[in-house]
């Protein structure tokens, strides 16, 4: 199964077949108090160049998100994406619980975007899942819900399979939808990174989605 994203002028394949794929995660201001000062003044410049230097060391799709208490965040993630649009070719990756936030980015991104992110909870489903139809982006999927993350491989994918489902009712073809089984630090539960792993062993067999992965948070901590 392939996923693909589109950017200005460079495509993104996503696939058990494929090279992996790195999604640049440094525009974000949450734990960046540089980002959030420079998006609050409207130095927007700021993040082009996060995303410039992040291109440079080998991301091939840009994940953007401007949550920053206060901040008008519809009309940031529009001139954000907007510039991004005009400074790089690859795919955008546009993160927000928000659907209005998420309409936003997505309009003012070109090509094929990706969504980061929707979950098993009833509201995020019902929140999301038709902000993705509209635009005919691309989605990640949290095997998250109203109880949290379970804690074991069988039930993530119950509540992947959960997403699968409701975004078929909404038109969402699977091959748009990329599971992320969720990454706990190793820290807190020596046998979490097992329990991914299981998961997407599972995922694979099920289902045969494309998987997402924060690698980065295993080590978080430690």
């Amino acid at each position: 199964m392939r996923t693909i994203l589109k950017g200005k002028s460079k495509d993104i394949t996503i696939g058990i077949d494929r090279p992996f794929v790195m999604i640049g995660e440094k525009i974000n201001p949450t734990g960046n108090k540089k980002l959030a000062a420079a998006l609050t003044e409207g130095n927007y410049e700021f993040a082009v160049n996060l995303a410039k230097r992040q291109i440079s060391w080998g991301a091939d799709v840009l994940d953007v998100n401007v949550g920053v208490p206060g901040l008008d965040e519809v009309a940031a993630v529009s001139k954000l994406v907007e510039l991004l649009t005009a400074a790089v070719d690859i795919p955008l990756c546009i993160d927000s619980n928000s659907p209005q936030v998420l309409a936003a980015g997505l309009k003012a991104a070109p090509g094929k975007p990706l969504v980061n992110s929707v979950s098993a909870e009833e509201k995020s489903l019902n929140a999301i899942l038709p902000v993705v139809k509209e635009r005919g982006a691309a989605v990640i999927g949290l095997t998250i819900s109203e109880g949290g993350i379970p804690k074991t491989a069988e039930e993530r994918v119950a509540l992947a399979e959960k997403i699968i489902e409701r975004a078929a009712q909404k038109g969402i073809p699977i091959e748009d939808i990329i599971i992320d089984p969720l990454v706990l630090t190793v820290g807190s539960d020596s046998k979490a990174a097992l329990v991914t792993l299981q998961t997407i062993e599972l995922l694979r067999r099920e289902f045969g989605v494309n998987i997402n992965l924060g690698a980065s948070n295993v080590s978080f901590g430690l």
